[in-house]
């Protein structure tokens, strides 16, 4: 379940970091941080996020790996206008939203089967080099999480 919980949220940071790609800043890939970031022990990690433009939409992509060493992929794609849409990939969400509240930040949820399990703060530096994601879970137990993950621009 800490795993389901750590990938939900690495999927949301991903959904944040998709949110910032709306700006030109965000568009790209973002490697994370680990020395920076304070993840969750067991738990899941992004190692890389990339936005990209997918029409009038953002698709973002994730991978990283899982607690026990595999490898994981998801996908979002989808505007920020704080609306759902599907997500794939991650076994903790089947969809994320994500609005944009000014240039720099953007506030990302994520649901399973309607229920909300994840919201996250993307906030994107003054200087474009680096993004901050800030996660606040609750895994299948019920039990509550917080982790802060830091990316660099590639």
């Amino acid at each position: 379940m800490k795993t389901r919980t750590s990938l939900l949220m690495l999927a949301f940071c991903l959904l944040a970091i998709t949110a910032f790609a709306a700006n030109d800043g965000l568009m790209g890939t973002w490697k994370l941080n680990e020395a920076k970031s304070k993840m969750g022990a067991g738990g899941p990690k992004n190692n890389t996020v990339t936005y990209e433009a997918a029409g009038d939409s953002i698709k973002v992509t994730i991978d990283g790996t899982a607690p026990d060493g595999s490898a994981t992929h998801s996908e979002w794609t989808g505007k920020f206008d704080g609306k759902d849409y599907p997500s794939t990939g991650n076994p903790g969400e089947d969809t994320r939203s994500v609005k944009q509240i000014n240039d720099r930040t953007l506030h990302v949820t994520s649901k399973k089967g309607g229920k909300l399990v994840l919201t996250a703060h993307v906030v994107l530096s003054t200087d474009g080099k680096s993004r901050t994601v800030t996660v606040n879970g609750t895994d299948a137990q019920g039990k509550k999480y917080k982790s802060v993950a830091v990316y660099d621009k590639q």
